[in-house]
């Protein structure tokens, strides 16, 4: 793109992410940065922005932002960034996939582009894992049973889930196991992997709790730089109580960001 040109943004899904950027992008409130179109699975009646096919995708978006789920970006990362196309992706936690965050990493000339997403505090934790490596981190996340169902539950999980009357430990284990087990639900295990650049580090606490207005996630690290504690209560979207509200936000302004360093 040339300096001084806008930059042109496809947008992969159309859900309760995607259609939040959507529309702020079609309302013009990245500055520098311009909705080319979305890109669907299916073709939908009814879309007031314009539905792009791969093809037409790849040729006139600068940025792809993927808001479609671990398996849209498992089947389109590569070929994305091999065109040269810039992509910012929300569902990182298929990075957990080694074989394929190493396809990723080796794709270009384009550039994957990561968010902080329902969180804050990866710059500090990628400087301390900097400086010495980060021993440990814990990721408690605390979301409303209804929301923390998957398809792979036998009758009796669902069951203890959807008739809980109090904090339930759902899981406890490493962020990679935890990112393809609840891949709509713990993204943020994965954004903060990646910031300390250790999958191994991170391990994942999930609880659902009937009480759980806000979806909280608390990280508790400790390394030689130091110890960190901090606590992020979000609101769940109301487009989709499985993902928390500020998602779509953090993906624009990461547009922002990008849109400004190339101009």
């Amino acid at each position: 793109m040339a300096t001084g040109s806008m930059y042109r943004v496809g947008v992969l899904g159309h859900g309760a992410i995607g259609s939040v950027v959507a529309e702020q992008l079609a309302a013009g409130t990245v500055h520098g940065a311009q909705l080319e179109g979305v890109i669907l699975r299916r073709p939908q009646t009814g879309l007031e922005h314009e539905q792009l096919s791969w093809e037409a995708a790849l040729e006139r978006c600068d940025l792809v932002v993927e808001c479609a789920g671990q398996q849209a970006l498992r089947e389109n990362a590569v070929r994305i960034l091999a065109c040269g196309v810039d992509l910012l992706a929300s569902s990182m936690g298929a990075l957990a996939d080694p074989v394929f965050a190493a396809s990723v990493q080796a794709a270009g000339p384009g550039r994957l582009i990561s968010t902080a997403g329902a969180i804050g505090g990866l710059d500090l934790l990628g400087a301390a894992a900097r400086m010495g490596g980060i021993e440990r981190v814990l990721v408690t996340t605390r979301k409303l049973p209804a929301t923390l169902v998957q398809p792979w539950m036998d009758e009796q999980q669902r069951s203890e889930l959807e008739q809980a009357s109090g904090p339930v430990e759902v899981f406890r284990g490493p962020a990679a196991l935890a990112a393809r087990h609840f891949q709509k639900s713990l993204n943020v295990a994965a954004a903060v992997a990646l910031a300390v650049g250790d999958w191994d580090a991170v391990q994942v606490r999930l609880l659902a709790d009937p009480a759980a207005e806000l979806t909280e996630h608390l990280i508790a690290a400790h390394g030689p730089a130091g110890e960190y504690s901090f606590s992020v209560k979000n609101y769940p979207s109301p487009r989709n109580p499985r993902t928390s509200g500020i998602v779509p936000w953090a993906l624009l302004h990461s547009i922002q960001q990008a849109a400004d360093a190339r101009r």
